[in-house]
């Protein structure tokens, strides 16, 4: 059990870490991946979003709300893949937690009546963590030399 509780951690450590994902949602047959900042709140089981009513992903959640968080941080070779459910929210209380300089990008207050609240619940993960690009390669070296893998680091795909 303590084996599953730390690939858990892993998984909400890298992504709180790396803070940035591309939100992949489904459109028709057609896949969109866009940036966006996540906040993590691991005690909820969830990621949050702020999006706006007038953008075409609450479309898409509402009609196929399954979604996938990809976190990449290429520097330090670390990268993260959720899957999950998505809903939108219009929830004012949430929308004020969430209020952060990146938001006042795209509105002037967190009482801009446009603004949503993306929820998504993670169901799996699969994270990379590897030593770092440097190393990786000397490691990709090494074992291309001895005809052995090379130990890349940690994967591992976890049910959350």
């Amino acid at each position: 059990m303590a084996h599953i509780e730390d690939e858990h951690e892993k998984v909400w450590d890298l992504a709180e870490k790396i803070g940035f994902c591309m939100l992949t949602t489904q459109s028709g047959t057609d896949l969109r991946a866009r940036p966006m900042a996540a906040y993590a709140e691991r005690l909820e089981n969830a990621f949050y979003f702020l999006t706006d009513v007038a953008s075409h992903k609450d479309e898409e959640i509402a009609r196929y709300p399954n979604v996938c968080l990809a976190f990449a941080d290429s520097k330090g070779q670390k990268y993260v893949s959720i899957s999950a459910t998505a809903e939108v929210q219009d929830d004012r209380e949430k929308i004020r937690d969430l209020w952060a300089t990146p938001a006042k990008a795209w509105w002037d207050s967190p009482e801009d009546p446009s603004i949503r609240v993306l929820k998504i619940t993670p169901s799996a993960a699969e994270y990379w963590d590897s030593p770092g690009t440097v190393i990786s390669y000397i490691k990709m070296a090494a074992a291309a030399v001895s005809s052995s893998k090379p130990d890349m680091g940690d994967n591992a795909k976890v049910q959350m």
